[in-house]
Order: structure tokens, then C-alpha cells, then sequence
């Protein structure tokens, strides 16, 4: 099973689980912790092979690595809690793993509030993909993803993300990645079937103003989708929660509160 912590509210009985992206951990949500769990039980998980699920994956982890088995991966960690239902907050690569999960199990979602979200990857997200297909197995992982969070997040004021998530990936080994980068393939039919299908579910994208590979295609998506929603932080790349912690707090603690107004005037 996946690493994970909880931090328990014994006023509450609503749950809020936080999913990282690839090459990251549990340990980017350091400045959601206070103000979420003052509002909220929290659950924090580490993917397989991030974080400290990587040793627990090493030695008895075997199914290979899809989307929807690193969602069930999650589904089993909530089995175990006796968490029936819960709140999701993802990040970047962690979206595409929430909405997957809601794929096999709807029923254990309340809300999502998805920050960074990658929807569709445009030409030059698929161009930048193509290359490190083509250079993965030479070049060493970490020269690439240093690149990549460069392009991703190149501006001054980006640059705390960029740094926090280059140090987290730096604790993943060559073999991991390349398991994570072989995602990739084949991923935007996955996410246009997610365009093409919404879920039921409540859903607040919170994007930077400057994230220029994904802000785009989000607008899009929620143009379409009846249950979504988009907040633009101004002034802020990719990784919205280390950039605008605040605002991203309070956008997203709002959202769920009103989801649950929602549920006991029902």
C-alpha cells in the first residue's frame, strides 16, 4: 500500500485528499496543511514510486504502471481508512490521476479541485514529449526534467516551484521515471475521452494566469462541462499552490464548504 499520513479534525467529518504530480510528494502541500486542516480531515499520499512509497513499491510492487492502477492504488488507501468519500485537490499530473479515479469510482468523490491541470497537451507539450521519448534511455532523467521544468515554469517569480519540484525528483531513481514518462504515450486519447465525457462531479480548476502550456485547454473544458468551474490566479505559473498558497487556500476551502452546504440543505 501507499505512504501516506493523515492529520484528523475532530470537529469534521469531511475528508480532503491531496494528490501530487509526477516527480513530486506529499511534502509540496507544506503550505495547504495548516489552513486545510483546520477546516477539514487531511490525507496526504505518496504515488508509487515517489516519495516514501518508493522503497515500499521496490520490494513488492508489481503491476505496471497505468493510470488507472495508480488510481486504484489511492482506492486501496481509502479502503483501508474507512474513508467512504472524500474531497480531492491534485496538482499538474495529479489531475489526470483524480479524474481517472473518478473514472472507476465516482461514488468515492465529493468534489475536485484541480490546480495546474494538464486537459490536453498542445503541440508544443506533444513536441516536448516527443523528444524525451526519443533521448530518455541516453540522457540522464534528471538533465531532463530540469529542462522540462524550465519550459514548464521559466519565469522569476516560478521559480520556488521549480525548485521544490526539481528536489523532490531528484529522489526518484532513472528506472522510476521512465516508468512515469511512459505515461505519456497515448495520453491525449486519454484526455480527449475526458473532455468528450464529464463526470457528475463538482470541479474547480485553479489555474496561473501564466502557465502557458495548460491554461488554455482548460478554458475550453469548462466551457463544456456543466460542473465545472475556473478561477485564474493572476501574476502565477504552473504550480499555483507554491506560487499563490493563500488564494489557492481560500478558493479551494470556499469551493468544498459550499459543495457541503450544498449536500445539508439536501
Amino acid at each position: 500500500m501507499l505512504f501516506y499520513k493523515t492529520l484528523e479534525n475532530k470537529v469534521s467529518d469531511q475528508w480532503v485528499v491531496f494528490v501530487h504530480g509526477a516527480g513530486g510528494s506529499s511534502a509540496i502541500w507544506y503550505k495547504q496543511l495548516r489552513a486545510f486542516s483546520e477546516e477539514f480531515n487531511v490525507l496526504l499520499i505518496d504515488l508509487r514510486g515517489h516519495g516514501q512509497s518508493q522503497p515500499m513499491f521496490k520490494r513488492v510492487f508489481h503491476s505496471p504502471y497505468t493510470f488507472p492502477n495508480i488510481s486504484k492504488d489511492i482506492i486501496e488507501v481509502l479502503d483501508f481508512l474507512s474513508i467512504k468519500k472524500a474531497h480531492f485537490v491534485g496538482i499538474s499530473l495529479g489531475s489526470i490521476v483524480i479524474r481517472s479515479l473518478g473514472e472507476q469510482a465516482p461514488e468515492r468523490i465529493q468534489s475536485m479541485v484541480l490546480g495546474g491541470a494538464v486537459t490536453r497537451l498542445d503541440t508544443r507539450s506533444k513536441l516536448l514529449v516527443f523528444g524525451g521519448n526519443l533521448v530518455k534511455r541516453f540522457v540522464p532523467y534528471m538533465w531532463l526534467y530540469k529542462l522540462y521544468a524550465y519550459i514548464i515554469m521559466p519565469k522569476k517569480n516560478h521559480s520556488e516551484a521549480r525548485k521544490l519540484f526539481v528536489s523532490q525528483a531528484q529522489k526518484l531513481r532513472q528506472a522510476e521515471f521512465m516508468k512515469w514518462f511512459n505515461l505519456t504515450n497515448g495520453i491525449n486519447k486519454l484526455l480527449s475521452y475526458f473532455k468528450e465525457k464529464e463526470l457528475n462531479l463538482p470541479t474547480l480548476y485553479i489555474m496561473g494566469s501564466e502557465d502557458h502550456l495548460f491554461l488554455e485547454p482548460v478554458k475550453l473544458i469548462v466551457q463544456k462541462h456543466a460542473f465545472s468551474m475556473l478561477k485564474v490566479i493572476e501574476d502565477c505559473g504552473h504550480v499555483v499552490n507554491v506560487e499563490q498558497p493563500d488564494l489557492f487556500n481560500q478558493m479551494s476551502i470556499a469551493f468544498i464548504k459550499d459543495q457541503r452546504l450544498q449536500i445539508d440543505v439536501v
